[in-house]
């Protein structure tokens, strides 16, 4: 295998790695359970927001430049510090990162020893994120490089027996193929993925620029390929933990999700599986953990130009997602719905047009529109999870296209981009750079 293969193989699995946290692997058998035969439907909503638009994340950097901030820059000054901002405290201190260790405790503790607390998991926990991400050692290296592996093939596995021995049929579900759709859309927002992706994509391709790929076609090839790789192997194992869930014989939503998950996990490959299981996702919780704290103490000392020592920023976080882990999973879940419902659609809109746009219209103008666009959009959706809207006013906003499928931002923000766009035309003087 010659270099270039090796080095895309390598971060490939580093990709990979940084996605696959706490809520990408709970979530999609949870979802399978209210689906129904819905599967294949399903599987595409979530694979959408779960996997396609992540990618697309990571090709809107390498389009930008090398990090998030060039992609703010073009668009206004204002962008990267404040859009920024909301990003790292979703995928860090406040959602995310308090995820990886309730699911360790969830997941990895609590089945074997069914009397201990979250408390006491939480705090070594972040003791060990916190060590790790001050002075990191190739004790790192070695957890992403070999357990990595390790994990995938113990979920392929899970999942091929599973599909071949499944444990019972399709459960009954009153949903229709529409409603498993949005089911499937909406609750790929709480991978976090797409804020992730804008993150983690000047990681990879520092990375790649570290392993001597320089110039920007050879840049674009290595990061893009190693992208799409990671995301077959997410898209198999979210289509797989999906399927499990639909076929587990478990149609009760009052169940834990990680309780879910270690019941499938039992019901197929027995107690040593299980245990193997959740040690691989311990694991893999903590070097998530690890990425997304230092991703935050680098982004906001950065932002404060030093003023904000790194090692102070990575104490904060470590001390604040330790607290709020305590809660536990589900909680962290159903409280972060209705700030991604508000996050995502901005997120996206900026994404998608950048990407498929961003060589062609040059000018600010269309972009800042479809951004208050989505923007005003998403403040509805705040309102409607955070139950602050009336019945009445649900009807009215239930007549903008696509609003009841969670997708009432994708009209409004078209109109404010293309409008703008033939007004204004494609650049001006105010203009966003060529990628």
């Amino acid at each position: 295998m010659n270099k270039k293969k090796r080095d895309i193989i390598t971060i490939s699995f580093a990709l990979f790695a940084m996605f696959f946290g706490a809520g990408n692997l709970l979530l999609p058998p949870y979802i399978g359970i209210q689906i129904g035969d819905h599967v294949w439907i399903t599987i595409l909503a979530f694979g959408l927001t779960g996997i396609l638009l992540p990618f697309l994340g990571i090709l809107s950097i390498v389009n930008a430049g090398d990090k998030f901030e060039d992609l703010g820059a073009k668009i206004h000054p204002l962008m990267s510090p404040v859009l920024g901002t909301v990003i790292m405290l979703c995928i860090g201190p406040l959602i995310a990162i308090p995820r990886t260790a309730a699911t360790t405790y969830e997941v990895g503790i609590l089945p074997s020893f069914p009397g201990s607390g979250p408390a006491w998991t939480s705090v070594i926990f972040f003791i060990a994120t916190w060590l790790l991400t001050i002075r990191p050692t190739r004790i790192v290296d070695i957890i992403g490089n070999i357990l990595t592996p390790i994990l995938l093939v113990l979920l392929i596995l899970l999942i091929l027996i599973g599909i071949f021995s499944p444990v019972d049929s399709y459960n009954v579900s009153s949903l229709s193929s529409s409603q498993s759709f949005t089911l499937g859309f909406i609750d790929g927002y709480q991978t976090l993925d797409v804020l992730a992706s804008v993150i983690f994509a000047g990681i990879i391709i520092a990375a790649s620029k570290a392993k001597g790929y320089q110039e920007t076609r050879s840049k674009m090839q290595v990061v893009m390929t190693a992208g799409a790789i990671s995301s077959t192997f997410l898209f198999i194992i979210y289509g797989g933990l999906i399927y499990l869930g639909a076929t587990s014989g478990i149609s009760g939503t009052s169940i834990k999700r990680s309780e879910l998950l270690m019941n499938i996990s039992h019901s197929i490959l027995g107690r040593y599986g299980n245990i193997g299981i959740a040690i691989s996702i311990a694991v893999a919780c903590l070097t998530t953990s690890i990425a997304l704290v230092a991703a935050f103490g680098t982004f906001f000392s950065s932002l404060s130009k030093g003023k904000l020592s790194y090692k102070l920023l990575v104490t904060i976080c470590c001390v604040t997602s330790c607290v709020l882990s305590i809660t536990g999973v589900d909680n962290i879940i159903n409280l972060a719905y209705p700030v991604l419902s508000f996050v995502y659609p901005i997120a996206i809109t900026l994404v998608l047009y950048f990407v498929f746009f961003g060589s062609i219209v040059r000018n600010r103008k269309p972009y800042i529109n479809a951004l208050l666009a989505s923007g005003a959009i998403a403040v509805f959706y705040l309102l409607k999870n955070f139950s602050l809207l009336s019945e009445s006013n649900l009807e009215v906003l239930n007549h903008i296209p696509l609003f009841q499928y969670e997708l009432g931002w994708v009209i409004p923000s078209a109109i404010g981009f293309f409008a703008t766009w033939a007004i204004s035309g494609s650049a001006n003087q105010e203009q966003v750079d060529s990628p």
